[in-house]
């Protein structure tokens, strides 16, 4: 606590003191250096000269717009508009051209290239991840092995109208739910995994896998989508079995998860979302990922 005593002038520094004392330690009166208090002062004059000037005070329901009517908002709208402006005959080329015609030119290739890897990391990546690896439900577009087809074309169905979404012309497949539902019983779950697994040539047991055939290939089982190959049907978006690509795991315990409960992931819809020269930049991008078919 400070202690109130007569001011004095310090024998070492030859400073006046303030009269203030800590615990035998007088605080000295040191003034400020002169160039800095201009300094302060010039900053608070300026300070109030860029209040009159610029947008600077918040009120109710707006801001007070100064007297040079600055707007970063609006410079920022005005360059992005001079973008879209320089971009627009490119963009129109992208819809209207087809997608021979666009991979003939390297221009709009590039440009369409460029801009999928944006709108890519946008809108995409969130799910597929930033390099489309894709995870647990969400597909690797690396692999080259499409669901619903790896055309320009299906491609670009698939982004504009999701699967399993709310738009009128969404992608539908829908796995049964063979274990919840009651269609099979676990012991046929179980033989039918492994026949699954005996599909890609994974380690697996050859008596069981044997009658897991047969109820693989059953009335109604999996052989009407899949195939009787197992190799799927991308018009009804079933997977190919026999790739040893795995969208919900590719363990025993993960395939009879999958043929129990029937799992069926949802993507939106990006057409109302995304301009259509975006869509088709998102196609040709994602068709080079993994080569497209």
């Amino acid at each position: 606590m400070a202690d109130k005593h007569e001011k004095t002038v310090d024998p070492h520094t030859g400073t006046a003191t303030t009269g203030h004392e800590w615990d035998g330690i007088a605080e000295l009166n040191t003034p400020l250096p002169r160039w800095w208090l201009w300094t302060f002062y010039a900053c608070i004059i300026w300070s109030v000269g860029y209040w009159v000037a610029y947008p600077t005070w918040p009120l109710v329901s707006d801001y007070t717009k100064g007297l040079l009517g600055y707007s970063e908002r609006m410079n920022v709208t005005e360059s992005l508009q001079a973008v879209r402006n320089s971009q627009a005959k490119l963009n129109d080329a992208i819809v209207n051209d087809s997608f021979a015609d666009i991979k003939a030119n390297p221009l709009l290739l590039n440009f369409a290239m460029a801009g999928g890897k944006v709108a890519f990391g946008d809108n995409c990546a969130g799910c597929h991840g930033r390099g489309a690896q894709g995870g647990l439900g969400f597909p690797n577009l690396n692999d080259d092995s499409w669901i619903w087809g790896g055309s320009f074309e299906q491609i670009l169905q698939t982004i504009q109208y999701g699967v399993r979404g709310d738009h009128p012309e969404t992608r539908i497949s829908q796995m049964p739910a063979f274990g919840v539902d009651g269609l099979l019983t676990p012991s046929q779950i179980s033989d039918t995994a492994e026949f699954v697994l005996s599909l890609s040539n994974l380690p697996h047991d050859s008596a069981v896998a044997e009658r897991g055939k047969a109820v693989f290939h059953g009335d109604g089982a999996c052989a009407s989508c899949h195939g009787e190959d197992g190799k799927g049907n991308q018009e009804v978006g079933a997977p190919n079995l026999t790739a040893n690509i795995w969208l919900y795991g590719g363990t025993k315990e993960a395939i009879m998860n999958q043929i129990t409960t029937g799992h069926g992931g949802v993507m939106p819809a990006w057409s109302g979302r995304l301009d259509p020269a975006t869509l088709k930049k998102l196609a040709i991008y994602v068709h080079s990922l993994g080569g497209g078919q």
